[in-house]
This record gives structure tokens, sequence and C-alpha cells, in this order.
């Protein structure tokens, strides 16, 4: 007769294999969705020069758009199997974790809290920015530390308010918001003077000055005044989907350490280098280990191009917002970006 011990640990094994195929089930539903609807549901901002925005034709454009045009390639071998979903400060999360959307690629920080409590998974950063403050440049104003009583512009919903009193109280200053819900007021308002100032993350303030008539009489200031990791962000739940978006970035990436553009990326998989080999889907199997076909990467960089390539095109220095690289260049080049290894 099996003992009470025996009884009790086989029960508990077929209870923990249970469970493992459970969450191997779950793990795969959001693919399961996107694959059987045909296309990617990704939620963009409304209209924000270099980051999304619609060009003459209606087409949406920007980096962030970009993003998931390369996670779209990576599931359907096509970077146009996407729809983008307008959300704005206020719905962006609430979107994405009714199922509305499948990825926020929205110039979105991730934060403590967000990730803690609202049920949301971020991926890797593909943008290190800061909150920053423009004001007109007649003002004179040279610091942040100068707009003492000023009244600034700011939008809800995000931590631009708490960064901006930490920063005054810091530096014994005051100042008074002027909270707009809607990012066209916003802009509209700061550009007809009503406001000393206005404050959001530093590229987003490079895209609002790009739409000024003269966008010259608008200076950034120096100040940066908090940390503004941005990343796209996915449900919580999915780990299977977490990873095809994360090893997507990833992957975007790391094919500009590994000098792997749009134009040489066939040449590229003839390459001696391992690595290049696994990444490209000429050897090993990563793309069966996320459900995918073995190509997905080679078909997300063929797609879109490298990090550089999406910066360059979208938010560069040949570009209306003509932003340099700075921290978001390669950890190679003195900048931020690391992906992890693909093996």
């Amino acid at each position: 007769m099996k003992s009470k011990w025996f009884r009790s640990f086989v029960f508990a094994s077929l209870a923990a294999l249970a469970a493992m195929g459970t969450t191997s089930a779950s793990a795969q539903q959001t693919l399961d969705t996107v694959k059987k609807r045909g296309k990617l549901i990704c939620g963009v901002s409304m209209n924000v020069a270099g980051f999304a925005y619609a060009d003459s034709k209606g087409v949406m454009q920007g980096f962030d758009a970009d993003v998931c045009r390369a996670v779209a390639a990576a599931v359907f071998g096509s970077p146009d199997k996407v729809d983008f979903v307008l959300t704005n400060i206020n719905t962006r999360f609430q979107a994405l974790q009714s199922g509305e959307i499948d990825i926020l690629s929205r110039q979105t920080t991730m934060t403590f809290s967000r990730e803690a409590s609202l049920g949301l998974d971020f991926g890797p950063t593909v943008f290190y920015d800061g909150q920053g403050i423009m004001v007109p440049a007649k003002l004179g104003v040279k610091s942040a530390k100068e707009l003492n009583d000023a009244a600034i512009c700011i939008l809800p919903g995000t931590t631009t308010l708490q960064n901006l009193a930490d920063f005054f109280r810091t530096n014994n200053g005051k100042f008074e918001s002027v909270v707009f819900e809607n990012p066209d007021e916003l802009r509209n308002t700061f550009f007809s003077g009503r406001c000393d100032a206005l404050s959001s993350d530093r590229s987003d303030l490079a895209s609002i000055r790009a739409v000024a008539q003269n966008p010259a009489d608008y200076i950034i200031l120096p100040d940066t005044i908090s940390k503004e990791p941005l990343a796209p962000a996915v449900r919580q739940g999915d780990d299977n989907w977490r990873d095809i978006v994360s090893f997507t970035t990833y992957g975007i990436i790391a094919a500009e350490e590994k000098g792997i553009t749009q134009a040489n990326i066939d040449d590229k998989t003839k390459s001696e280098d391992p690595e290049i080999q696994r990444m490209l889907g000429v050897t090993g199997d990563l793309g069966p280990m996320l459900g995918l076909d073995n190509k997905w990467l080679y078909n997300a960089i063929k797609g879109v191009g490298n990090y550089g390539e999406m910066f360059e095109r979208n938010l560069g220095e040949n570009t209306a917002l003509g932003l340099t690289r700075g921290p978001n260049n390669q950890w190679t080049n003195g900048g931020l970006l690391y992906a992890a290894p693909f093996r």
C-alpha cells in the first residue's frame, strides 16, 4: 500500500503538471488571437511628429509606429499587417488592459507603479528620454531655475506634474500648472502665449516645436528634470507575447550593433558570425521558441531596418525634430542601448 506521503507527492506532481499546461496554453493567447485576426492592433499617439502621425496619404508614420511594424513583420512576415489605434493620455492604459489593442507603443514611460499596479509588462526601453521645459525665445530664460512663479502648460495623466513639483521644491521655487486634456489645445495655448512655458518629455517638446509656425521662436531649456525611459507595453500574464515584443525590440537594436541593415541583410545571412546566423534564422531555432517562423527577426529587420535606421528616418538630425542620438546610441558608442544576446 502506498504511503500517504507518496500519494500526496503524486497528486501534487499531477497538479503542477496541469498548472504548467494551463500556463503554457494561456501564454499563447495573444499570439493566437493576433494570428487568427490576421493583423496586429497597435495603440499610438495622436499626431505626434516623429513618433506617430498620418502622412499626406493617411499612412501612419513615425518611430513608435515602426516598433509596431517590426512586431507585425516578426509575426506575419510583413510590416504592413498592422492597424493603428489613436490613444490619448487618459485612455491609453485602458485600451491595452481591455484588449482593444495588442501593444501600446506611445512614448510611454516605464515606471514602478505602472508595471506593479496597472497589469502591464514593459518591453525594453526604445528611447531614453527626460522631462524638459520649453519657453518662447523672447522670454530670455536660460534655465528652468529662472521660472519661479511661471505658468506652465502640461497634460494630465502623466508623471509631468509630479516631476515639476519635485524640481521646484528642490530648487525652492513655485509654479502654476495649467492643465489641458487635449494635446492640440495644449500646443495652441502655448503658441498663443497664454503660458510662460510648456513641460513634457524632451522628445515630445521637439515634436511640438517642429510643428510651430516658426520653430526658432522657441527653445528647449538645457535642464532635464527626470528620467523617462520610453518603452512599448503589453498586458501582464502572457509571457510569450511579452518575449515576442521584447526580443523583436532587442533584435533591431542588436542589428545595428552587428551592422545589419535593410539593404545588406541578405548578404548578412552568409555571415560567419554565429550570433548573426542565429538572429537571421540561418541556424538554431529561436523563432519556434516563440511560436514564430525561424526568419522572424530577419523579417522584422527587413521590414523596418535596424534601430539606427529607424531613429535617423523619424527623429534624427535631418528630420524636423533634429535630435542627436545622445543616450540613444549603442553602448559601443557611449550610449545606453544594449541588446540581450541571441543565444
